[in-house]
Parts: structure tokens; sequence; C-alpha cells
């Protein structure tokens, strides 16, 4: 969340020193992201998203509290409330990563990619790449990889790079089993 505009927990809606990046009063973390979303369970997410949804109340045009609540929603599997929201986080942030990649997650609506719209799957694609731009990952790699694998490879299309250099990619930037574990939570399949 921004310092600025933000000064409760999301979870507990406790006051909070601006910068804080773990709550003193509950020990949670002020803010959600991919890999602390994806082992967490629901009644704490929808803690979090009221708490967004009291912070986007306040500041409808705040884009890192909308991608915050939009990666709630779509642990909530709620794909039609978070792209709207993963939109407006990426609307002119060329500096984080995380959106762009949770809304190609959010694209593939818990389906694998075989199942989904070669127009969702030309759009994953295209976020994927401009969150590897904005801060190479691993785990974007790892993404495009499966996607590229299942639907792609199953459907034979050629595209380049190929799945086995998506792969080839994720492990030179170091892919760990943590970040597959995160993913497999992430994509709900």
């Amino acid at each position: 969340m921004t310092e600025a505009n933000v000064y409760l927990c999301p979870c507990c809606d406790k006051a909070i020193a601006p910068g804080t990046t773990v709550c003193p009063q509950c020990n949670q973390p002020v803010t959600v992201s991919s890999s602390s979303l994806a082992g967490m369970e629901m009644p704490l997410v929808n803690k979090y998203l009221k708490g967004y949804s009291k912070a986007l109340a306040a500041d409808p045009s705040n884009q890192e509290t909308a991608g915050y609540a939009a990666m709630c929603f779509l642990k909530m599997r709620l794909y039609d409330k978070a792209m709207p929201l993963f939109e407006k986080a990426i609307d002119n942030n060329y500096d984080s990563a995380e959106p762009y990649f949770m809304a190609a997650i959010c694209l593939l609506r818990g389906k694998k990619p075989f199942l989904a719209q070669r127009a969702d799957i030309d759009k994953a694609v295209e976020y994927l790449n401009a969150a590897d731009m904005i801060e190479p990952k691993a785990i974007h790699h790892y993404l495009l990889a499966y996607i590229k694998e299942d639907y792609f490879d199953r459907k034979y299309l050629n595209i380049s790079p190929t799945a086995q250099e998506e792969h080839g990619q994720a492990a030179a930037l170091g892919l760990t089993p943590e970040d597959e574990a995160t993913l497999h939570a992430l994509l709900n399949v």
C-alpha cells in the first residue's frame, strides 16, 4: 500500500506507522504478495480484502491497493472481480512486475491453459513478458513454460522461445521448489 494513503493494517485494522511491513499488533504482513498469498487461508484472505476495500473506498485511484485487492480476489477465485483491479494496478505502472504476473494467472481463470481462449493466452504471455522486462524472475519463465507446453505444444502451434527454452531460462534464473509450489497454489489447477 502507498505509505501516504494507508495507515491501517488491512488484516486487523489497527493503526500502523508509514512504511511498516509487518503489523506489530497481529504480526501479519501489511501487504500481500504472490508468495505470501499462495499459502494463506481463506478467512485471512477475506480480512485482507476487507482492509483493501476500505482503503480503495478512501482512495479509488490507488494502483497498489487495487493490485493487493485483486490478488485477494484471485485467491478467492473471483476472476471477474480481480481482472479489472489488475488492469487498474497495471495502468501506467512500470515499476512492479507483480501485477503483470498475477494478471497473467488471472487470465487462466483456474483452468489449464489448453482450455483458455487464444486471446487470453496471448494477453497472459504479453503480461508475463512485460513482468520479465520489469524484473526478471524464474517464476515468470516457469509460468511461460507451463502455458507454452499446455497450450501451444498441445495444439501443435509454434512459438518462440519454446517451452523448453523457458524452462532453461527459469533454471538459469534460479527456479526453486518454493517458486514451483507458489505457482501451483496460485493456479488452482
